[in-house]
């Protein structure tokens, strides 16, 4: 028999569990597409080493991406049982659709706009930080990625290239660990950012709740509950890239561009040194997988052209699930959240 504190906590908690479960998926490819595609790293390996410094980046840099979602896009008041449960569910079966194309989704964008369209409902939505921090956001982080790599393709490493230095080849053989070594670091440095970013997409909705549940004041209570939250969802990120992940490795580290140790390099670090700034600085929910593929086709503009980088690749019908998943969230919510009002279930 289930206590009356926790059986009311029991259904979103396991809605939060799954979408860490989805959240793992998607995430695998930006974190370890690169080394993957590089040949550097077993897939066998890439869902427990995720898992952990998923777990670190929540506890360590999440705060402020949790409390933009579990606070500050719509009152906390109004974060019970039934709305934070639409919520999850909505952005889990948005996430759903693009793991089972085998597409990385942001989370983040799906999630603030089920938040929204929540907030939308009740009238509560916090316009000035979703229309003047968070979207603006969301398109220029992937084009300031996109810059930074292309300008690093052509002026740094074309150079290298030239000198043999950014390829293992025999005449530079005692590169190749140090290479290898240096990617996968930045790969577990991509999910450290993952963790401090996209946890919170569950953890902060489940926090608010939590305290709504307990009759505690938000203010003072939340970091503590968020942290205990996180400790409960963190660790599904690396079931969800145990089951996900493999499809996903395959569209973003082999279908998009051929990585060299050099390139994958530069993948990581731009685009997991942006994502950890959004959450630091101002704790703006933002997309990793953008921020990847931006840094990816930077560098395969450096390498291949325009024209050859756009014909080749799986990016086009990227684009597409980015706008349809996130869609599918808010329109999702929205009906939920209306139809449990006419319910009566609120």
């Amino acid at each position: 028999m289930l206590s009356p504190l926790f059986s009311p906590l029991l259904l979103p908690f396991i809605l939060a569990m799954f979408l860490a479960i989805n959240m793992g998926g998607s995430g695998t490819g930006p974190a370890f597409s690169a080394a993957y595609g590089a040949n550097v790293l077993r897939k066998s390996l890439i869902p427990g080493l995720f898992g952990i410094m998923v777990f670190l980046g929540a506890i360590l840099a999440g705060k402020g991406t949790a409390e933009t979602i579990g606070k500050e896009l719509l009152d906390p008041q109004f974060m019970t049982r039934n709305v934070v449960s639409i919520i999850l569910f909505s952005v889990s079966i948005s996430l759903l659709v693009a793991n089972l194309f085998g597409i990385p989704q942001s989370t983040s964008q799906s999630t603030v706009l089920a938040v929204a369209g929540v907030a939308t409902y009740f009238h509560h939505l916090n316009r000035e930080k979703l229309f003047t921090e968070i979207i603006p956001a969301w398109f220029i982080l992937p084009v300031i990625s996109f810059v930074i790599s292309l300008l690093i393709g052509k002026f740094i490493y074309r150079p290298m290239r030239r000198k043999g230095l950014t390829m293992p080849r025999a005449q530079n053989a005692n590169l190749k660990p140090v290479w290898n070594g240096l990617l996968i670091f930045m790969s577990l440095y991509v999910a450290f950012s993952i963790g401090a970013n996209n946890v919170a997409n569950a953890a902060g909705p489940i926090a608010s709740m939590t305290a709504n549940q307990l009759n505690k004041p938000i203010d003072e209570n939340f970091i503590l509950i968020m942290i205990l939250s996180t400790l409960i969802v963190a660790p599904n990120f690396g079931i969800g890239s145990s089951i996900f992940g493999h499809k996903i490795l395959q569209n973003t580290g082999r279908e998009i561009v051929l990585f060299g140790k050099f390139e994958a390099v530069i993948i990581a670090f731009v685009s997991a040194s942006l994502l950890l700034f959004a959450s630091v600085s101002k704790g703006i929910p933002t997309s990793l997988v953008q921020l990847n593929v931006g840094a990816i086709i930077g560098i395969g503009v450096a390498k291949l052209g325009y024209r050859h980088i756009f014909r080749k690749t799986e990016v086009r019908k990227f684009f597409l699930m980015w706008i349809i998943a996130p869609a599918i969230a808010f329109s999702l919510s929205l009906t939920l959240i209306w139809l449990a009002d006419i319910y009566g279930i609120l």
